[in-house]
């Protein structure tokens, strides 16, 4: 029988796609065929990581989410370092680590397949060594930006940029294991907040509703107070002005999140006082949302469980320790 997919899978590729259908779109504002390049090495890339290894869903999209990081320092690194390189330089630049990953990742598939496949819970032992190469990888960045190579032809430039992400690639191919393990963490560390996420719906939904609330009860005593007044209650910087209800409820939502845009600004003291009344329930409001989201987050775990996280498991004993509990 074929092999079932995970559950989530389809919902975790298509958020994938999405997000690199975004990233393409971001950087796709000098044209050019970089952004199909993006695409096409992010889908190629995704698709034979996750053959490799198949670790749910998640695995998928903390692989997504590296592979769009990468993406955009590429883009912004690329473009102030090497300027004037050409077209099929960046692609080449672009593709090279990630083929050069993805390969060292086929050729070690039987010893990261068995490491990836027992993994059960996120240790980010390995974490400290991954961060000695990824200082490595900085290195070669912060050269490519120190040293004058803006100043070389196109051709210059693009053989420049080649040669900084052999550097990367070479790297990406000794640290696979490690990015891979880092990357298997993430999957598990991003299904377990999805299962803590689950338990916080209602208290989000609930947050949201009153926030929505307060938004459109002040914005209709803004435009109300504003209709009622002789004279305009709202100056802008073009001088006082009479608002309606969509300016009303803008103005409700910039003062509920406490923004401030500075377009809309109260001029009269009643409507200040009001204002300054809607700040205060938006502290309010925040302070039990972040109380009831804690509670929620708590509700499914048995009274005297253990911490998922050892240091926190510790700390939770010390304090059990001197409560004398």
């Amino acid at each position: 029988m074929p092999e079932r997919q995970p559950r989530g899978y389809l919902g975790a590729i298509g958020l994938s796609l999405g997000l690199m259908l975004l990233v393409a779109g971001g950087v796709a504002d000098r044209g050019g065929t970089f952004p199909l390049v993006l695409l096409g090495t992010s889908a190629l890339a995704i698709g034979a990581l996750y053959r490799l290894f198949p670790h749910g869903p998640h695995f998928a999209l903390g692989t997504t989410n590296a592979l769009a990081m990468y993406a955009c320092l590429y883009v912004v690194i690329g473009r102030a370092a090497f300027p004037d390189a050409p077209d099929w330089a960046r692609a080449i630049g672009f593709v090279l680590p990630i083929a050069t990953f993805v390969l060292a990742c086929w050729l070690r598939r039987a010893d990261l397949s068995a490491w990836a496949q027992e993994e059960e819970a996120a240790d980010l032992a390995h974490l400290p060594s991954f961060a000695r190469w990824l200082a490595v990888i900085g290195v070669v960045g912060v050269i490519s930006l120190s040293l004058p190579v803006n100043r070389l032809p196109a051709a210059g430039q693009g053989a420049a940029l080649i040669a900084a992400m052999a550097a990367i690639a070479a790297v990406s191919a000794v640290t696979v294991g490690d990015v891979v393990r880092l990357l298997v963490d993430i999957a598990v560390i991003f299904r377990a907040v999805t299962r803590r996420l689950s338990r916080l719906a209602v208290p989000i939904a609930a947050y949201s509703s009153l926030w929505a609330l307060l938004t459109v009860v002040f914005g209709c005593l803004y435009r109300i107070a504003d209709g009622l007044s002789k004279g305009p209650l709202f100056t802008s910087t073009h001088g006082s002005i009479r608002i309606d209800f969509s300016d009303a409820l803008h103005f409700s939502v910039v003062t509920l999140s406490t923004v401030g845009y500075g377009d809309i600004i109260p001029a009269d003291d009643g409507i200040r006082l009001l204002a300054s009344i809607q700040m205060l329930l938006a502290q309010l409001l925040l302070l039990f949302g972040f109380i009831e989201i804690m509670r929620g987050s708590r509700a499914g775990m048995p009274e005297g469980a253990p911490a998922s996280n050892p240091p926190l498991a510790r700390e939770e004993a010390t304090r059990r320790a001197v409560a004398g509990e």
